[in-house]
């Protein structure tokens, strides 16, 4: 089940690529609150209150200061966006739910047991690492379990093979398919291809490089959300 947790962030006023600039070199990063038929609300948010808790879902109990007055409210991470390049956070969208209503997620796939189709000289390929259900916040499950147990040669398991408990609704298209079993000479196969692929790379334009470097920098702020 989904992690709980409490934060506390500051509402603010100024929005724009300067102010967000300003924040970060103070340490902290904007964001914005939004749902529930409510306008959405920028924030001041403290990175290290959410930086280990991006990966995955949770739900947290936001507690917004806007000047004298504390609002609380229900959320979880809806998006976010970080440098490139640093890795630093840059930006968090929080989106207001309500425990009695459903929300699209998703979640990663976990895939256990031993496939005999490996053992018998097979490939084992992984196409899917996670599945978007929609659920009620309390029922949302850490990840989906996938058993390859009887998963022989040629064999391959769909999302549409998936068990999950009644109350959630997979989003995923059920065809598609999230492991198989392939003979080694397919494996290989496409692996040579993918070296042959690499051998005819274009040659590079003398003076693109530094044109690629230009463009880059005259597009840094890309990176930088609008508020």
């Amino acid at each position: 089940m989904m992690e709980r947790y409490e934060i506390t962030v500051e509402a603010r006023e100024e929005t724009g690529k300067g102010t967000a600039r300003k924040l970060r070199r103070e340490g902290k990063v904007p964001g914005v609150i939004y749902g529930k038929n409510k306008d959405p609300k920028p924030l001041v948010i403290d990175p290290l209150d959410v930086n280990k808790r991006l990966l995955g879902n949770a739900i947290f109990d936001v507690t917004i200061i806007d000047g004298d007055q504390k609002e609380d409210e229900l959320a979880i991470i809806k998006d976010y966006q970080k440098d490139v390049i640093k890795d630093d956070l840059l930006h968090v969208d929080f989106q207001l739910i309500s425990m009695d209503e459903k929300i699209a997620v998703t979640v990663p796939i976990k895939i256990e047991g031993s496939a005999p189709g490996v053992q018998e000289g097979g490939v084992l390929q992984k196409l899917m690492r996670q599945v978007e259900i929609e659920s009620f916040p309390g029922d949302i499950p850490d990840e989906v379990v996938v058993n390859i147990d009887e998963l022989t040669m040629g064999d391959s398991l769909q999302v549409g093979d998936l068990e999950v408990a009644d109350s959630i609704d997979i989003l995923s298209p059920a065809g598609n398919v999230i492991v198989t079993v392939v003979p080694p000479s397919e494996e290989i196969t496409e692996e040579v291809e993918e070296e042959l692929e690499e051998e005819f790379i274009e040659p590079e334009v003398i003076g693109e490089a530094e044109e690629e470097e230009e463009e880059l920098e005259e597009g840094e702020e890309e990176y930088e959300p609008e508020e």
